[in-house]
């Protein structure tokens, strides 16, 4: 708003009255003072007024009371030469105080009175105008003066002045018109603000009081530069890249995104969103900047849409090889915290929630009013589903609503009552899950119980949701060995993790877990001429001499792989344990030779001496000499019938002397293996656990650790379970396949008042121009994560959805049903690490390529298609035909949308 204007046209009651038709005195005073038109009336916002000089009125006040129209008081013209600093620029003086200085007229007065008495020559009229600020009207006298400069000279700046009504729109088109900015030329404003900082004016929707802008700041325009890129965004890093691709031109769209570390998922997700056309062509056309929702409390304040667009300009410029994502990156860790830092994501949680925040700073509903959702109760489902969208869009309407939402019919029926619910609800894409095979491929390691055989891998298939006795019973088939002697355990860290029963879920064991197989014993029913035999879980440990403090668990180390040796319960004494634990290590443990006889150790005649103490039955120093080992049951602790008599040689078999010295010692321990127990009761129904304790020179003379550690592998390791290739239309299929809800998630039916089980079912009723089809590769439970790395078979063009839209059809128009692909997101690797990339079809070319970070290579539609493929897009053909551009009859035929490329290197990524 100008400090000085000219007149403006006069409206029907401000019409400046004829010179001529001067009324008199009297009536010049009620016209000035009274009525609608008089200086008495309500202030009204947007209207104007004007500035008087208080001298001047008070003179013509004098002269319109005295009466006489030739008296010496007249007033002559208008002057208000008082209230101007100079007469040059004619600024108001600063300080100004109404009723002191001047007064004010509504602009039906100040035009009666210039008719009247005309106004002083070169005088320019002082017009304010009226805004409202709190609920109150006021004459804004003094408005805000900004100084506005280019980004690119900030030489003298150009000062305007704007009312605090003014919106920011006004101070930017003001200064474009200043600075003779093209309107093809992107815009933006900063404001100074202390300290030598600059903040953005993002909404130029607000006035220039919401802006907080004060009289005398500095606002500056910049100008988005010819590669996309803001010239204040720029670092030095970015500055020698600009100038290094300066003179470049390539392909608009063919642009890498740098790897700021672990963020391959952040540019797959992106490189697939800016290939759709659409959206694409929304940003670049700069339609957003119409629909920045800067107060939807759902939102981020606009910043995600800008940073974005901000990247697709940049990408789609054709002035760079690459482009550094840092500042989206940035804003993303801001609104999302799960996205902070460098760790590796999801490529299609990100998209989910890109598309979420754009769809929200994009939104064209500023005022989210409250919507019932309303069952169907029996309506016909065209009236329901229409009803359910309108709805929809009454709380959502962006580019993101319009490009990828669609409908569902959800159908819930109660196993109880009957009752059926049906409601539509809308979708952003479709999350398939993938044909999974219900058998699973499990590695274990065998420990036979003649101490000659190596332990022996083995590849077993069981039953995906089988017990650990399938496993028993599939690794069986393989070694001859019946499942009843054979026990499982978890091997963690030289230590027993888990001791599996045989009714436990095979769920519980994940595929990283060394699950070791022992045979023990067999496991007949107990007679009164049987004998009870125990299962001992045997840790092996060394001893630290600088670490020994009186033989505590401090100074011993646990290595090599623990046993579970059978013992029959009436030899548990220690010289007995002994030398059945030294024939179960004969395979590696070398027995002493005559030269190591000594004279005896009165240390090892006390532990000959003491058995393990157990209720009912000691056996102490037995002069017998143990056979084989025989064994006990499946349990931790529990009785057995005597085992099959085992003819392999065993330690009686061995010449005996007086006495030999002994390997080791034996200790009770808990079951970690790293504290000693001072005996063992069975009441408490634990588990014992012995530990052999090796002295270093012991086990560096007498123990021979690679043969400890050696293994064989069995013919059924080279078995790979063979997954056969699935089609696209399956797992669609499969999405719409009834089921029944689970426990962790019933529904509340609304006839029987319960939590109910109901079966489920989705089906299609509208889908979307451009459609995301999530494969759902990585599994999740309770006791298991697993990728999928089936191959899905997807079609490159005539998607055909007809078959599962339940939706009343076009018949007239079937390309209302049928997409072309134009973006996958790939990801290469397992659970715990992995890469992303993404192939896509570049709406200008039709060419595809293969991006890969910051690489981008030209690739053949026969490349698309692999076992690596997560995210699909695709896109409606009466979409595709209505956004290609019509070709003049002078012009070469295009190439076909998203076909091979012409004569290119290609890169094989299969």
């Amino acid at each position: 708003m100008a400090a000085v204007a000219e007149n403006p046209p006069a409206t029907a009651e401000d019409r400046e009255p004829q010179r001529e038709a001067v009324p008199g005195l009297e009536n010049q005073q009620r016209q000035i003072e009274n009525g609608e038109s008089g200086r008495e009336r309500p202030l009204r916002a947007g209207e104007s007024w004007f500035l008087v000089e208080q001298h001047w009125y008070k003179q013509w006040e004098v002269y319109v009371q005295g009466g006489d129209q030739d008296s010496g008081t007249f007033p002559g013209c208008i002057n208000n030469a008082k209230l101007f600093e100079d007469q040059v620029n004619w600024c108001l003086k600063k300080g100004l105080v109404e009723g002191e200085d001047y007064v004010l007229l509504p602009a039906a007065a100040w035009h009666y009175l210039v008719s009247w008495y005309g106004l002083e020559h070169g005088q320019p009229p002082i017009e304010r105008k009226v805004v409202e600020l709190r609920g109150f009207c006021k004459v804004e006298v003094y408005p805000v003066e900004l100084l506005l400069v280019q980004h690119s000279d900030m030489g003298t700046p150009h000062t305007a002045e704007f009312s605090q009504t003014d919106s920011i729109d006004l101070v930017l088109c003001t200064a474009r018109e200043q600075f003779l900015v093209s309107p093809q030329e992107e815009t933006r404003l900063w404001v100074e603000k202390a300290q030598g900082s600059f903040e953005r004016l993002c909404n130029t929707r607000v006035t220039v009081l919401d802006a907080a802008l004060k009289s005398g700041q500095l606002v500056i325009m910049e100008t988005r530069s010819k590669d996309g890129t803001w010239p204040s965004a720029q670092t030095h890093a970015v500055n020698r890249a600009s100038k290094e691709d300066e003179d470049f031109q390539g392909q608009p769209g063919i642009c890498g995104l740098t790897n700021l570390g672990n963020t391959c998922f952040m540019n797959s997700a992106l490189q697939c969103l800016s290939n759709v056309p659409q959206l694409t062509e929304y940003f670049l056309k700069n339609r957003y900047l119409e629909e920045l929702n800067f107060c939807n409390p759902l939102g981020m304040k606009g910043e995600i849409a800008e940073a974005y667009a901000d990247l697709v300009k940049q990408a789609w410029s054709g002035h760079h090889r690459s482009i550094v994502p840092q500042v989206f990156k940035t804003k993303v860790g801001h609104f999302a915290s799960q996205f902070l830092g460098y760790q590796q994501h999801d490529s299609q949680e990100l998209l989910s929630f890109l598309l979420d925040g754009l769809h929200e700073d994009l939104n064209r509903v500023k005022k989210k009013e409250y919507v019932e959702l309303c069952d169907a109760a029996g309506r016909p489902d065209q009236e329901v589903a229409q009803e359910a969208w309108q709805n929809h869009k009454r709380r959502n309407d962006s580019v993101i609503v319009d490009t990828f939402h669609g409908l569902f019919k959800s159908t819930l029926v109660c196993p109880d009552c009957g009752n059926v619910s049906v409601t539509f609800d809308p979708f952003c894409y479709l999350s398939v899950p993938l044909p999974v095979s219900h058998k699973r491929v499990m590695e274990v390691f065998f420990v036979s119980m003649d101490p000659r055989r190596k332990p022996e891998q083995h590849r077993l298939v069981v039953p995906k949701k089988g017990k650990i006795s399938d496993l028993c019973v599939a690794l069986a088939k393989h070694t001859g060995v019946s499942p009843e002697r054979m026990m499982v355990a978890d091997v963690f860290s030289h230590r027993f993790y888990k001791i599996y029963q045989l009714e436990e879920s095979l769920s519980s064991i994940l595929d990283r877990d060394d699950i070791f197989i022992y045979e023990v014993s067999g496991r007949s029913a107990i007679c009164e001429n049987s004998r009870e035999d125990v299962v001992l879980p045997i840790y092996l440990r060394e001893r630290t001499p600088a670490r020994d403090y009186n033989n505590s668990y401090y100074g011993l180390m646990l290595f090599g792989h623990p046993l579970l040796v059978s013992v029959p319960r009436d030899r548990l004494s220690w010289d007995s344990l002994y030398h059945i634990l030294l024939y179960r290590l004969s395979r590696y443990v070398t027995r002493p030779s005559s030269d190591d006889e000594d004279d005896g150790d009165e240390k090892a005649d006390l532990e000959d001496k003491d058995s393990i103490p157990k209720p009912g039955h000691v056996a102490r120093g037995s002069s017998q000499d143990p056979g084989p080992e025989q064994a006990g049951p499946s349990s931790r602790v529990a009785g057995g019938s005597r085992a099959p008599v085992d003819n392999s040689p065993g330690p009686s078999h061995w010449p005996q002397r007086a006495r030999r010295k002994h390997l080791f010692t034996l200790q009770t321990v808990n079951s970690n293996g790293t504290s000693d127990r001072s005996n063992f009761n069975e009441d408490t129904h634990a588990q014992p656990y012995i530990a052999i304790d090796w002295e270093p020179e012991m086990k560096k003379r007498y123990y021979d650790e690679v043969e400890a550690e050696g293994y064989v592998k069995h013919d059924c390791v080279g078995y790979v379970l063979k997954k056969a290739p699935v089609q696209l239309q399956e797992c669609i299929e499969l999405f719409t396949t009834m089921e029944t809800l689970e426990k962790e998630n019933p529904w509340y039916c609304p006839s029987c008042k319960q939590h109910q089980l109901a079966t489920k079912k989705l089906d299609l009723w509208k889908l979307p121009e451009t459609l995301i089809i999530h494969l759902k590769r990585f599994s999740y439970t309770k006791f298991s994560r697993e990728k999928l790395d089936t191959l899905v078979e997807f079609p490159i063009r005539d998607l055909d959805f007809s078959e599962f839209v339940i939706k009343p059809q076009n018949e007239s128009a079937p390309e209302l049903y049928k997409y072309d692909l134009i973006a996958v997101s790939n990801h290469y690797g397992g659970l715990r690490d992995g890469h992303y990339t993404t192939f896509a079809c570049n709406k200008d070319s039709g060419q595809w390529h293969y991006f890969d970070d910051n690489s981008v290579s030209p690739v053949t539609e026969n490349q698309i298609e692999s076992k690596a493929a997560y995210v699909l897009f695709y896109q409606r053909q009466d979409v595709a035909r209505r956004l290609q551009p019509q070709p003049n009859l002078s012009d070469p035929p295009a190439p076909p949308a998203c076909g091979p490329p012409p004569n290119s290197e290609l890169m094989d990524v299969n």
